[in-house]
């Protein structure tokens, strides 16, 4: 149902200018908004709804396909926490995954609809052939399909002479219009401007989309159909032969609903089946030999049906019935590319002939092809040789059928679809002998037969290509997706010792041989709390957990902010390292600034906990040397680790601090050049270490000039 003040469909949304909904329409593929309520967009009516739901952070992808809007795939957060690069690239794969989808369904529907209409069109056919000579089960059958596929409220076939229609089969027609049209079965359609009366005066096709605001309907004969029949849209194809008004088919809706251009095409096809049953069951009663031609072309459908695509068979059992069947001496079916006529089929022509027909042939001016590109249906050869084209040789064609075949009279048909011009059904005799009305009936029969069993394999050749065109995508995109958890899961495995941009650096990268075992100089923080064994040993359990945490949670995203390798996390002890697995040119700077950061929200925490009376502090050691890096562990588990004495050498400063200290070695310090205010303790005797180690500690006034900014560490 539509909107009666948008006139849209039910649901449907315009979205106004400026909105993301409208920056897919003008041709943006995505749209990210961090904060729907800081945005301009806010004051807009859609996004008033988003935000009375809760939706802050918002992103948006256009689903297309070959440039055309299909829609969008929406999804949001309930706080302000932006979508990023990676997230929006994975909706855009899943929106390209729909599109792939919503294309699928339309092939799907489309070969199910085309499906419908090859098996209305057989159930007709084989009416046809099992009931030759009687007109009303084909008649019956043809309606009931027709009216079905169509989407019809009710239906009649007409059949036309010099009086005017008369209506010969009704479907579903309501009772009081049938009741009057068996009261007055003669419809006088000529000269007035309705549906009938347009067939009558020589149109093949007539569409009202509202039939009870046309005047031709206003007359008392043609008004029955509004007031008893309820009829509003009406849709009339003509039943021709070889231009001749055999009667119609109607298709009736009771509401203003055009017909489709598919479903005009569909009646045309079925009138198209109803000439030809009508025209057939005339030969049939005519003759014995129209039984004959009848069977024949029932053969001919049968290697239709049972051969679709395959048009070899179906030509060569055309063939066999025309010569057979028309008492001619051979037969040659020509296709058409726009240039030349091939001879794509021949029946018992000579070699000689034969090889001459390999060479495609063009038309000639004022030729049969000729003609026939110029909109004949049929033309005849009556006397080859006796022809001026042959005695003056501008046909090579003609002298080739005498000279090399034998022929002295031809037949050729076109095969037409819609105007456009296939190819010709050719049958020849060796002697000056005209064919008949019925045998020229009979190969204009086949003729269009063939142009539907053409239609009928062009169509499933682009069905199959169109299967294996979306075959190959889905093959294509399951390997992308494979290849993209993939790299989700390399992902996440480096994140748990790897600051997330490290991580999607090397997986982007598509290398991770820097994880294997190497040596590197170093900057190691090795950092924990003062006071914890004491606080284990006289805190419950659960409390300790508590504590570590809030602890963990405080200091643990620090360590991705200034893109740390992180090696240890274990209890209150944290060890961290600068410069492995990607350098970076200030890892002394850098492991300062995460220490201090680390000193901050340590402090915050450890002067709540003291007001519950437990008595805790914060201490860390840096050192900087070399040590030998790599991956250790197995496929379930593994982690990235340094040995070396830089390690030993931060550990055992971290346990000679004093709470609220950050001792450095005079390596660190000599890295710093001055950038970090520091102050020498002097030099220490540490244990595992056979020498002293001059000894700097980063006083707290500096603590205040590196606070840590939400949003990440320094820039590297």
């Amino acid at each position: 149902m539509a909107n009666a003040s948008t006139g849209l469909p039910d649901g449907a949304v315009i979205p106004p200018p400026g909105s993301p909904g409208y920056r897919l329409v003008q041709g943006e593929n995505s749209v990210s908004i961090a904060d729907l309520a800081a945005d301009e967009i806010a004051r807009t009516t859609p996004v008033q709804y988003l935000l009375r739901f809760g939706a802050r952070s918002y992103v948006t992808v256009a689903l297309r396909k070959e440039g055309r809007l299909l829609g969008m795939l929406t999804v949001y957060r309930q706080e302000v926490r932006p979508f990023t690069d990676k997230e929006i690239a994975l909706l855009q794969n899943f929106a390209a995954q729909a599109v792939i989808a919503m294309e699928n369904a339309r092939l799907i529907n489309e070969t199910r609809e085309a499906l419908e209409q090859q098996t209305a069109t057989a159930e007709v056919l084989q009416v046809i052939n099992s009931s030759p000579g009687d007109l009303t089960p084909v008649f019956e059958v043809m309606l009931d399909r027709a009216i079905r596929l169509c989407e019809a409220a009710y239906g009649v076939l007409w059949t036309y002479n010099d009086e005017g229609f008369r209506a010969a089969t009704l479907h579903s027609v309501p009772q009081p219009y049938a009741a009057s049209l068996s009261q007055e079965p003669t419809q006088f359609a000529r000269g007035t401007n309705t549906a009938l009366g347009q067939i009558a005066e020589g149109s093949d096709f007539a569409h009202f989309d509202d039939v009870a605001t046309e005047e031709g309907y206003m007359i008392s004969g043609a008004r029955r159909l509004i007031e008893l029949g309820g009829a509003r849209t009406v849709m009339v194809v003509a039943l021709r032969k070889d231009g001749k008004l055999l009667g119609a088919i109607s298709a009736f809706r009771q509401e203003v609903r055009p017909f489709a251009d598919q479903q005009i095409a569909l009646l045309r096809n079925f009138a198209a089946q109803a000439v030809i049953a009508m025209e057939n069951t005339r030969l049939i009663t005519e003759t014995r030999e129209a039984l004959e031609q009848q069977t024949a072309t029932a053969e001919v459908l049968g290697v239709i049906n049972s051969s679709p695509g395959d048009l070899a068979p179906v030509f060569d059992a055309m063939l066999e019935k025309a010569v057979r069947l028309c008492d001619a001496a051979f037969g040659i079916l020509w296709t058409y590319d726009g240039d030349h006529f091939h001879a794509a089929r021949l029946r018992d022509v000579t070699p000689a002939f034969a090889e001459f027909l390999r060479e495609p042939m063009r038309p000639v001016p004022g030729g049969t092809f000729s003609r026939m590109l110029a909109g004949e249906p049929v033309a005849e050869a009556v006397d080859i040789a006796g022809s001026d084209s042959y005695r003056d040789g501008t046909s090579r064609l003609r002298r080739a059928f005498f000279d090399l075949g034998g022929a002295q009279t031809a037949l050729f048909v076109a095969l037409r679809k819609d105007r456009t011009l296939l190819g010709a059904f050719t049958i020849y005799r060796k002697e000056v002998r005209p064919f008949t009305g019925k045998q020229t009936a009979l190969v204009t029969s086949f003729a269009a037969q063939a142009v539907i069993a053409m239609e009928n394999a062009r169509l499933l050749g682009e069905l199959r290509q169109r299967t294996e065109e979306v075959a190959e995508l889905n093959r294509g995109l399951e390997a992308r997706v494979a290849e993209q958890v993939d790299e989700l899961g390399r992902v996440g495995r480096l994140k748990r010792f790897l600051a997330p941009q490290l991580a999607k650096l090397i997986v982007s990268q598509g290398d991770e041989k820097i994880l294997e075992s190497h040596r590197r100089e170093i900057v190691v923080v090795f950092c924990d709390l003062r006071g914890y064994t004491a606080f284990t040993e006289t805190a419950e359990p659960e409390e300790v957990l508590d504590f570590l945490r809030q602890y963990h949670g405080a200091l643990g995203p620090l360590v991705s902010q200034f893109e740390g390798t992180l090696d240890q996390f274990s209890g209150d002890g944290i060890m961290v390292f600068f410069n492995d697995p990607v350098p970076i040119p200030d890892p002394a700077e850098r492991a300062v600034k995460l220490a201090v950061a680390m000193r901050e929200a340590a402090g915050q925490l450890i002067a709540a906990w003291r007001e519950r009376g437990r008595d805790l502090g914060f201490g860390a050691g840096i050192a900087q040397g070399y040590a030998t890096l790599g991956q250790i562990g197995f496929s379930e588990r593994s982690g990235y680790t340094a040995i070396g004495t830089v390690c030993n050498v931060a550990a055992r400063l971290c346990a000679e601090a004093k709470d609220g200290q950050i001792l450095l070695s005079q390596l660190v310090n000599f890295a710093l050049k001055g950038s970090v205010v520091t102050e020498q303790v002097g030099a220490l005797a540490l244990k595992g270490l056979t020498q002293p180690v001059v000894t700097y500690n980063v006083p707290l006034v500096c603590t205040q000039a590196f606070r840590v900014i939400e949003g990440g560490g320094p820039s590297a």
